[in-house]
């Protein structure tokens, strides 16, 4: 750590750097075996517990990425923890961009990418590294994520066919426990405890990633605002041979809708314009005919979430 607070604007040319410049450590110095990187943006409160949460599961080092938040949870950082590395880019880039951010202002070889409104059980960090050190051809790694009921968030999914993403989309919002909703989901997880398992993608809400992995495919695709990018990742990675996993011995708890419920609309939005930016990258062969049917479809699930959300469903 610097021994002071480091707010730094930052270039918003290329995801992710690399090289001697990022990752080669001084001469005699140890790099840490794990950095956080907080994304942030209006969370508020739960910014400074999320931080100290993961500072005491043994975080060597944190940067916080702040997305332009005018709420005063930066300042409250500094006021607490003043030799905190915050980097500021001046606007809200969106989610996959400052967590590049983030990355590149890190030096250890695993990172931690992390919303800032998760409460972490203590033993996390270890049981997923413990998982990457155990599978080298793991490339990240996500761990159980509990809503604040206790239930498990499928934050462990698989990539949708064209029938689970069609079933999905048209009823998962009405009827959720919907046998389309449940493959997708990977419903047959819940409840599971213990070794880690393999899956298509995890959520970027939190997951360790391999830095070299990571840069290989040049981090989180900046084309993304919110939403998709990390399903987007973890399918790039498994272009170049590398895997996703569920790790249920690591366990977070997300307050979902902190930082998210100050724009709904907007981000309701954004969500289905990166279902069809992903849908349109990774659909190939014969199936891209049917891409028009897909964007009929994705368009009618975002009306249905608009009218799920003014009617409070």
């Amino acid at each position: 750590m610097s021994g002071r607070t480091r707010a730094r604007s930052v270039s918003t040319d290329g995801p992710v750097r690399s090289g001697p410049e990022r990752n080669g450590a001084e001469p005699g110095v140890t790099r840490p075996t794990v950095a956080v990187v907080i994304v942030n943006y209006e969370s508020g409160d739960a910014l400074l517990q999320c931080l100290e949460d993961w500072q005491a599961d043994g975080a060597a080092e944190v940067v916080i990425v702040d997305n332009g938040s005018e709420d005063g949870s930066v300042d409250r950082i500094r006021a607490h923890h003043p030799d905190l590395d915050i980097v500021v880019p001046g606007r809200n880039l969106g989610y996959g961009s400052a967590a590049n951010r983030g990355v590149a202002a890190t030096t250890a070889p695993l990172v931690l990418v992390s919303n800032p409104d998760l409460e972490v059980r203590p033993g996390t960090l270890a049981g997923l590294v413990g998982a990457l050190a155990d599978h080298p051809r793991w490339a990240l790694v996500g761990p159980l994520i509990r809503t604040t009921t206790g239930e498990r968030y499928p934050s462990a999914r698989r990539f949708p066919d064209l029938v689970d993403a069609g079933g999905h989309a048209l009823l998962g919002i009405f009827a959720p426990d919907n046998r389309f909703t449940r493959s997708y989901q990977r419903s047959e997880l819940d409840g599971t405890v213990g070794d880690p398992v393999e899956v298509d993608w995890v959520s970027g809400a939190c997951f360790l990633v391999r830095r070299s992995a990571f840069e290989q495919v040049g981090g989180f695709d900046e084309s993304y605002f919110m939403y998709a990018e990390d399903v987007d990742l973890c399918w790039r990675l498994g272009q170049y041979g590398w895997r996703a996993a569920y790790a249920p011995a690591g366990e977070v708890v997300h307050r979902q809708g902190v930082s998210t419920d100050h724009h709904p609309y907007r981000m309701i939005i954004e969500h289905h314009r990166s279902l069809l930016r992903f849908a349109a990258r990774s659909t190939r062969g014969w199936r891209r005919l049917l891409l028009p049917v897909v964007v009929a479809g994705i368009g009618t699930r975002a009306v249905l979430a608009c009218l799920a959300r003014g009617t409070g469903r």
